[in-house]
């Protein structure tokens, strides 16, 4: 069990907090979404009942370690001033400047203060001025960071599955380092769910490819009573099966694999669900996002897809059988959407899921929602409020999902 915030005494100390402000920002180089930045307002409001200085310190896209001034986190400032309705001290160009130490040494208790992009120095990610790995530089990077504050505080569970000098190096160097309130929830919620689930316990996984998901099935098929696979990644299932998937994606290399996994299912008695009847098309324009006019968009009878078309989503038959598993659960696990979750017209399916497992929460079941599409789908159905837990990290979600050790979690001390 690691240390969380109300662990360590913040009172009156200069306190460093990892935050995930990695936010899509538009041509004018306004923020498009602000949830991450909306998720780290509980940890900061806290420190500041605490009385504490607060050093913000984040990435934000992918500047390769060069000062590249459409990546500055200084609109990020703005917008975090207008959500705490305070004053925030940003210091731009460089986060590690003599500026920016200044600021950071004079920063008084109750005040705040964001280090500018942390990825415009290629120490951050362990790498030289060249791209090559170096990880003396980026310890000495770390220690550069640390030396502004007294405590650590990780709360952007975004990137802790990264060994970088921000998430786990930097740890080393200060007096005491503990997890934030919006990493604790994460912890608890996943944690949780994975190692003492209410039963029935059911993951449903969509999204492309099988691939991505490989080590996210092998880890669950350990742990749940059942699976249901949809989105692209069930045509694979499917076609292993011997069924025809028409001109859907399929990954031919995963066939086997495939295959190997429903046996495994079998064998550890988890009940493999794959989808009875599809939504198909024979064309659609996935650059712009749209159905074209002459497209024929059909209901299979069953979970066959003839030739010239692909499958976009589940059909009404499919909802049905998933439905009865969903409303039977008690703890559910979701990640990836059930079809071509950005064209409107093939999103039924994954809207009306996110619908039913909501549901299932108000009967009482524990739910677990994580990746971008399925966060949306929630969102875009009015249900996201209904669900006990909606993951912040993507890849970190994945990675926890699969068992792994993630860098910027170990790195943290325990409780004692």
């Amino acid at each position: 069990m690691k240390k969380v915030l109300k662990d360590i005494n913040v009172k009156g100390k200069k306190v460093l907090v990892r935050v995930d402000y990695n936010v899509p920002l538009d041509a004018s180089l306004n923020i498009t979404n602000d949830k991450r930045i909306v998720a780290t307002i509980p940890t900061i409001e806290y420190l500041l009942e605490q009385n504490a200085a607060i050093i913000l310190i984040s990435h934000l896209g992918r500047p390769k370690g060069k000062f590249v001034p459409e990546m500055s986190l200084k609109p990020v400032a703005v917008r975090l001033n207008e959500l705490l309705g305070k004053p925030i001290k940003f210091i731009g160009g460089d986060c590690i400047s003599e500026e920016s130490k200044k600021a950071a040494a004079n920063l008084k208790p109750g005040e705040i203060l964001l280090l500018e992009n942390l990825r415009f120095h290629p120490e951050e990610e362990g790498k030289d001025v060249a791209g090559d790995k170096d990880k003396v530089a980026m310890e000495e990077f770390a220690k550069q960071i640390a030396s502004m504050g007294d405590v650590f505080v990780q709360d952007a569970f975004g990137t802790v599955h990264r060994a970088h000098a921000s998430t786990s190096a930097v740890v080393k160097y200060v007096k005491d380092a503990a997890a934030g309130l919006l990493l604790e929830k994460e912890l608890k919620f996943l944690g949780e769910t994975l190692e003492s689930p209410q039963r029935p316990f059911l993951a449903i996984l969509g999204g492309a490819k099988v691939s991505d998901k490989i080590g996210v099935i092998e880890n669950l098929l350990n742990k749940i009573d059942a699976i249901i696979i949809a989105g692209a990644m069930a045509y694979t299932f499917l076609r292993s099966q011997g069924v025809s998937t028409g001109t859907s994606l399929v990954e031919n290399d995963k066939l086997d694999l495939a295959s190997e996994f429903i046996k495994k299912a079998k064998e550890r008695k988890v009940d493999f669900l794959l989808p009875v009847d599809h939504i198909i098309v024979n064309k659609v324009d996935f650059t712009n996002k749209q159905v074209p006019q002459d497209a024929q968009v059909e209901e299979t009878i069953d979970e066959a897809i003839p030739d010239g078309f692909m499958g976009v989503d589940i059909g009404p038959k499919s909802v049905e059988k998933f439905a009865e598993t969903i409303k039977s659960s008690k703890t559910i696990l979701w990640n990836g959407p059930l079809g071509v979750f950005e064209i409107d017209k093939f999103s039924k399916g994954t809207i009306t899921l996110a619908d039913l497992v909501a549901q299932a929460t108000d009967s009482g079941a524990i739910s677990v929602v994580g990746g971008g599409d399925s966060i949306s789908a929630v969102k875009k159905a009015g249900v996201d409020k209904r669900i006990s837990h909606i993951s912040t990290g993507g890849g970190a979600s994945l990675e926890f999902l699969e068992g792994k050790e993630l860098p910027g979690i170990a790195a943290l001390p325990d409780k004692k």
